[in-house]
């Protein structure tokens, strides 16, 4: 970069194109988090079970994963700013009727339709910086979105913890409509009216049909294996692998398909892509355990809850801008493998929190976690990045963020699925307020370990690859699944 591109500012104008897109960045971070928090207030207000108010947050990113890809064609097809103002208005629709949903069936509903929102909102804002903004503006002003992402993403079990704790946890809800009629009014005065870039590109709608049902069956496999509908489970796992194959099938011979499958012949490419899964399965699965093991077996408040769990993601903001420098600098293996073994050990501390163990140790271990997961992922997305070649990088953008949101999904379902085992089938069956907190830790405990072992399946699988000169800089990535 040259030194006149380097002190370039930003316009009032440019300034206001970003407020709008990072308006929707923290919405996206802060509805990662806000749920989380309130799920055992959920479940104990509707009277249902722990695996049936997971739900609230699987199918939201059932939806999320299967949208992300298609939004990003959408805004190629439609214009970025047409679908992008139309991803506000759904998930601020979406947020209201979760927040005034009268049962858990209307709250999974509306959550669904939240996704849509949040699938365009999240597949759209970096593409529209590198269309509205000149190239020597972009890097700042992804960090600036970065930042705003992992601020909601920080903020959200502080605000969803008070929220829940002072109203109810309708206005964890509520608190995204200001946000979304601001953002909405904005963004109509503000971003530019520009000419879709591929007015004639066709959608692969069989494709986002396959990769829908077969997220969706797996998913539903999971949760329901340990549980009395088992069969059903288990036919849910035979019919998602189908639905795999045919989606693998489909997307060979298609034109234009919402992935490309012959980038995965890079055996780095397919590892590192693996590695960005698997860490977000740790960090998923932790973030919907440890709401339950604070608020019914450690007694704590929701907004002290809410607290506790900010350590998580400020260890990741305090880490991740800095491996992402060192990565440029020695290459991304060692930060990637460095923060993997970091995971593990927190995972393993995790895995001894019981009845007595102090609410500082929890924060540290949980610190711990996040600075892994911060060190491993930028450098990660450098690398997958970097493996891709340059004519399909936005596609390669876009599969990260699927393959850590199937992450996200993964590590709910299967922690669910290894707490449901440790303790017996009343998980399934009963809220998790009912049930001894000593148990409830126990069966934790073993989910955490099995958490610490898909981290070392992770270390593993970054062995073999071989680090070669990328010439991709992750300055500015966000680091926060949305």
């Amino acid at each position: 970069m040259s030194e006149a591109s380097a002190r370039q500012k930003m316009s009032p104008k440019d300034l206001m194109i970003v407020l709008v897109i990072s308006l929707g960045s923290f919405m996206a971070g802060l509805d990662v988090t806000i749920v989380n928090i309130a799920l055992p207030s959920i479940g104990k207000a509707f009277d249902v079970s722990t695996v049936t108010v997971s739900w609230v947050l699987n199918a939201y990113l059932i939806v999320l994963i299967s949208l992300l890809l298609v939004s990003s064609r959408l805004g190629d097809m439609k214009g970025y700013r047409k679908i992008f103002l139309a991803g506000f208005i759904l998930f601020t629709i979406g947020s209201a009727l979760c927040g005034l949903a009268p049962g858990i069936d209307v709250l999974i509903l509306s959550r669904m339709l939240q996704a849509v929102g949040g699938a365009i909102i999240a597949a759209l804002g970096a593409v529209m910086i590198t269309s509205y903004l000149p190239s020597a503006l972009r890097g700042q002003a992804l960090g600036i979105v970065a930042m705003f992402t992992m601020l909601g993403a920080a903020l959200g079990p502080v605000i969803g913890g008070f929220l829940t704790s002072t109203f109810s946890w309708r206005f964890i809800f509520y608190v995204n409509i200001p946000v979304g009629i601001a953002a909405l009014l904005l963004g109509m005065h503000i971003l530019p009216r520009l000419d879709p870039i591929a007015p004639k590109a066709k959608l692969d709608a069989p494709g986002v049909i396959l990769i829908f049902a077969a997220i969706g069956t797996l998913i539903y496999g999971l949760i329901f294996l340990p549980g009395a509908a088992r069969m059903s489970a288990v036919l849910a796992l035979i019919v998602s692998a189908v639905f795999w194959i045919f989606f693998y099938l489909h997307e060979r011979r298609t034109t234009e398909p919402l992935v490309n499958i012959h980038l995965f012949a890079n055996r780095a490419f397919t590892l590192q892509n693996l590695d960005v899964m698997l860490i977000q399965m740790a960090l998923a699965g932790v973030m919907i355990l440890m709401p339950f093991y604070l608020e019914i077996v450690k007694h704590l408040p929701t907004d002290n809850a809410g607290t506790v769990l900010l350590a998580l993601p400020i260890g990741m903001i305090l880490t991740s801008p800095i491996a992402g420098r060192i990565s440029d600098v020695i290459g991304t293996k060692k930060p990637i493998i460095l923060g993997f073994v970091i995971c593990v050990l927190a995972l393993f501390l995790l895995s001894t929190i019981g009845l007595n163990t102090s609410i500082g140790h929890t924060v540290i271990y949980l610190f711990l976690l996040g600075a892994g997961t911060g060190i491993a992922y930028a450098p990660l997305n450098s690398a997958v990045m970097g493996e891709s070649p340059i004519k399909e990088r936005g596609t390669t953008s876009g599969l990260i963020k699927m393959m850590t949101n199937l992450g996200s999904s993964l590590g709910v379902a299967l922690v669910i699925l290894v707490a449901t085992v440790a303790l017996g089938p009343e998980l399934a069956q009963v809220s998790a307020h009912t049930l001894p907190p000593a148990e409830l830790a126990s069966a934790f405990d073993v989910a955490f370990l099995f958490l610490m072992c898909v981290e070392v399946l992770g270390i593993l699988l970054m062995l073999p690859v071989k680090e070669e000169e990328i010439g991709y800089s992750t300055d500015g990535e966000p680091v926060i699944a949305f």
